[in-house]
């Protein structure tokens, strides 16, 4: 946890320091449905702390005898400018690269913090919660949609696309903005697709993020 830097997908470093990484809820209606959600009227925001950060290609290690571990694969979005009030305009101009991350999440300890209205950090900010996998560019990427993977096994589980999403990066961003100040080196979680399931010993998890970046992770 504590050693986790900002890379590129060439191994160099990001000389940015980790900051805090906010993430949206439900920002593809049909996860929302396959966890029988209400699909919200407003982004749904939460943050992880840096704590949260791991290496994704090390073996992941979940925390036990808390029930359900699942996997939400991720698109990531590392700002490079301080946002506040921002327009899309801005956002666009501060995004610096694009990687993949895994929102893990205690399933069973988020169910019962719902059902009491409680906010969601005990199942979803704890240690290791966040594996990222080094970062691309944002140029390095194609202009429109982006197109995510996650495989489970060998077996597909999980496709995003930008374009399906409920709240767009962009505005997205902006929103967040308005809420409190995005700095450099802040991350952005942009939301799961449908697909999500519990994590396995011995599971091998290949997350593809168009032809730009592959990673490989396994369940210890």
């Amino acid at each position: 946890m504590a050693d986790y830097k900002h890379h590129w997908k060439d191994g160099t470093p990001v000389h940015l320091p980790l900051g805090k990484i906010v993430c949206v809820g439900r920002n593809y209606a049909e996860h929302a449905r396959e966890l029988n959600n209400p699909v919200p009227d407003e982004p749904l925001l939460f943050i992880k702390p840096t704590t949260s950060a791991v290496y994704i290609t090390r073996p992941l290690e979940v925390p036990r005898d808390q029930g359900e571990v699942h996997f939400e694969t991720e698109l990531a979005v590392l700002i490079g400018r301080p946002l506040t009030n921002a327009s899309a305009r801005e956002v666009e101009a501060a995004i610096l690269g694009y990687g993949l991350a895994l929102d893990l999440t205690l399933r069973d300890v988020q169910s019962k913090l719902k059902e009491k209205g409680h906010p969601w950090e005990r199942a979803k900010a704890f240690d290791g919660a966040c594996p990222l996998s080094p970062f691309v560019a944002a140029e390095k990427l194609p202009e429109g949609n982006i197109h995510f993977t996650l495989d489970v096994n060998g077996q597909r589980q999980q496709t995003g696309d930008t374009d399906d999403m409920l709240n767009p990066i962009a505005p997205l961003i902006a929103h967040m903005s308005k809420q409190f100040t995005l700095e450099p080196g802040d991350v952005v979680l942009t939301g799961t697709p449908k697909g999500v399931g519990p994590l396995v010993s011995g599971q091998t998890l290949s997350l593809e993020l168009e032809d730009v970046l592959f990673v490989e992770t396994h369940v210890v």
